[in-house]
């Protein structure tokens, strides 16, 4: 036992909740963000402001009725399982030889599972790197034996569990919004409540929504919860942080206080309480819909990556006949969703507990 441990200290081979479930899925969303996400956001970019040059087709695989045609975003996108590989490869800080094996991996697991693809690229990259971390320079032919070993491992366990996986996460997520389409008041407290601590927790929302392929008004009360805790966080806590602290939250990240969330749960309560405001208002009264990319759902206002995302499931509904138009109505429930009713309703929030002492100055103060 004391040498299997030595060895796994000598290949850096941790096995934590934190490396795999925070580190591994937060670099995930990443990996997701820079392909899948950027390449719609770009289609987007393309198609509505007619820039030539995103619209044009740069790659054409196939030919004749098979051929598959690719637009700069389009390429972007469908890179999306290597991307998330290598973001999960170097989170768990891979040797290069493993990490460059990873491409193949993504790419065949993501294909074999699906659309619940990105659930079966986190198990499997996870696998495949620390296998390949395992036999990494255990050999003089190492050049041979570490890709072969990384990818034979990685797509033989894709093999097995992508297609499962892949279609366990996709019904996962096809439940919930089924369920949210059947209930949408219910829903879209528990979705946009959820969906939000989950945002402000070290662990990545961008990458359970992507994962659960969490679309339509499941999506849209998903954005809510985001949308409350970052801009929730960053108005009540202004007093303290200033501007600094208004954008580093509001189109960063509502992270940033997880420490103070931790010396004192209390602060957490406005913005949670405005997520269960925001949320049944998006699924009831606006009928918000996420019909872009799922990762978006669980971005809020980072970036503005979520507002974007409904944005392009407009275009594409309007594309596909499914909507008309855009409308002051859709405007106007984007806008109040995302950033006037949870500044609001989470600096009313606040104000009782601050009366009462639960939340003391300073008790969200960043380090900024």
């Amino acid at each position: 036992m004391d040498k299997l441990r030595a060895f796994l200290k000598r290949k850096n081979i941790v096995f934590s909740a934190k490396r795999y479930f925070v580190d591994a899925m937060g670099a995930m969303a990443q990996g997701l963000f820079c392909t899948l996400l950027v390449g719609t956001i770009l289609n987007t970019i393309g198609s509505q402001f007619n820039v030539g040059f995103l619209k044009a087709v740069i790659v054409t695989l196939g030919s004749g009725d098979g051929a598959v045609k690719y637009t700069i975003g389009g390429l972007a996108s469908a890179m999306v399982g290597p991307g998330m590989a290598v973001a999960i490869g170097t989170a768990l800080q891979c040797p290069p030889m493993v990490l460059f094996s990873l491409i193949p991996v993504g790419f065949a697991t993501n294909a074999m599972g699906g659309a619940g693809g990105p659930l079966a690229v986190f198990f499997v990259a996870i696998f495949a790197s620390e296998v390949g971390k395992a036999v990494s320079k255990e050999t003089k032919v190492d050049i041979l034996v570490t890709p072969i070993v990384t990818i034979l491992a990685g797509v033989g366990l894709a093999a097995l569990i992508a297609a499962p996986v892949g279609k366990a996460a996709s019904a996962f997520g096809q439940a919930i919004m089924w369920a949210t389409e059947l209930r949408p008041f219910f829903m879209g407290i528990i979705v946009s409540v959820v969906v939000g601590v989950v945002l402000t927790l070290p662990i990545s929302s961008a990458a359970i929504c992507a994962a659960l392929g969490l679309t339509g008004l499941a999506g849209g009360a998903a954005v809510a919860g985001c949308c409350a805790q970052m801009v929730g966080f960053a108005v009540m806590s202004f007093r303290e942080n200033r501007w600094g602290g208004l954008v580093a939250q509001g189109l960063g990240t509502s992270m940033l206080q997880m420490g103070n969330i931790v010396r004192n749960p209390r602060i957490w309560i406005p913005p949670t309480l405005a997520a269960a405001v925001t949320g049944p208002i998006a699924t009831c009264i606006f009928r918000l819909q996420m019909n872009g990319s799922a990762i978006s759902s669980g971005m809020g206002t980072c970036g503005l990556v979520g507002q974007i995302g409904v944005y392009s499931g407009w275009v594409a509904d309007i594309a596909s006949g499914a909507k008309a138009a855009i409308t002051g109505f859709d405007w106007l429930g984007l806008v109040l969703v995302s950033f006037v009713l949870p500044a609001i309703l989470s600096w009313l929030f606040a104000i009782p507990l601050r009366r009462w002492g639960w939340i003391k100055e300073n008790d969200l103060k960043l380090d900024l």
